[in-house]
């Protein structure tokens, strides 16, 4: 069953992708040779985000600077939107060499490598300068990079789209305003439990069909990065949008691993010289939009709710259980070294 599946799927790959050249599937990458018989390597990345984000911005960044590092003997084309497949397919085609690179949200990546959970849990960082800190630690680092390389790719970086954030039209002020409150989220287990947590109901739904649900009132309230909710037009149909600042978005740059490790070490070495670039122009990029993202909801008339600290500290609280099962899962020291 899995490899009629995969087969279908590199068929929709190699349908959208070829365009008269030819796919290398040990490599995934297309070789050209030029007059002097340098080759040319042109590999593909794959997102399932709109162009207008700092996933868009992310992956842009890494092409740039792969090209200029290298002369432009290394390419990479890159497939927004889910052109090439949603987030789960892009991980099983990324790990059997179909699609060198991807970009997304660590979010979905759960189910495949169970300890990047730990980006999971919940109010840990007050800042996202802290959340960056934390990932970016060298012992940490070094850990979750064997996790991904254990589940087939290799990390090369990680960037964010800054916090998550809420949107209602009821105003949060106490911890007993989240109770009963129809809240949409991703289709993760861990964000499920934490809504759950403080009382609300949260609801998996497509992100094509939260408008409708928020117009419609089949839910009360959603939660998104800023750029995401302002790009989808969400605040819209909310008077509030509440800086809960519950989780950091994080954006994962990986790619195939056997690929990495079949590359040489120079071309090694341009990728994450590359993606060290790319990862910082996206943190700029991702502050500057949520202060302008922000404004332009402010402008809308919807009004942006900061929490006070004592509501933080009861969110947390509220939280202590999911943090022991995130803690079994990912185990001690992962845990520590990220929250700590």
């Amino acid at each position: 069953m899995r490899k009629r599946r995969n087969r279908k799927w590199n068929q929709r790959i190699w349908a959208a992708l070829l365009a008269g050249t030819m796919l290398l599937a040990l490599t995934g990458c297309v070789q050209k040779e030029t007059e002097t018989k340098e080759k040319t390597y042109v590999w593909q990345l794959g997102t399932s985000s709109p162009e207008d984000t700092v996933t868009q911005v992310f992956a842009e960044k890494f092409a740039e600077e792969t090209d200029r590092l290298s002369d432009g003997k290394m390419q990479i084309e890159i497939y927004p939107n889910s052109t090439i497949g949603n987030d789960s397919e892009l991980l099983d085609c990324c790990k059997e060499g179909d699609i060198p690179f991807v970009v997304q949200n660590t979010a979905p990546q759960v189910s495949y490598m169970s300890k990047t959970a730990v980006f999971d849990t919940p109010c840990v960082f007050d800042t996202i300068e802290q959340a960056r800190d934390a990932v970016d630690d060298e012992l940490f680092y070094e850990q979750i990079e064997t996790v991904y390389e254990d589940g087939g790719y290799h990390l090369l970086g990680i960037a964010d789209q800054g916090f998550r954030v809420m949107t209602a039209n009821k105003k949060i002020e106490q911890i007993s305003d989240f109770k009963g409150l129809k809240i949409r989220t991703m289709e993760n287990a861990n964000h499920l439990a934490f809504w759950q947590t403080l009382g609300a109901n949260p609801t998996p739904m497509a992100f094509s069909e939260v408008y409708i649900g928020l117009q419609q009132k089949t839910i009360d309230a959603e939660e998104n990065p800023v750029e995401v909710i302002v790009s989808g037009k969400l605040y819209e149909q909310q008077k509030y949008v509440i800086e809960t600042n519950h989780l950091p978005h994080y954006i994962t740059l990986i790619m195939n691993d056997n690929l990495f490790k079949d590359i040489t070490q120079e071309q090694q070495k341009i990728l994450e010289e590359a993606t060290e670039t790319a990862v910082q122009y996206a943190r700029e990029q991702a502050d500057e939009r949520v202060t302008d993202r922000l404004g332009s909801i402010e402008e809308s008339g919807t009004e942006i709710v900061t929490l006070p600290d004592d509501l933080k500290d009861d969110m947390r609280e509220e939280s202590s259980d999911l943090y022991e099962e995130i803690r079994n899962q990912v185990g001690q020291k992962l845990f520590d070294l990220y929250t700590e």
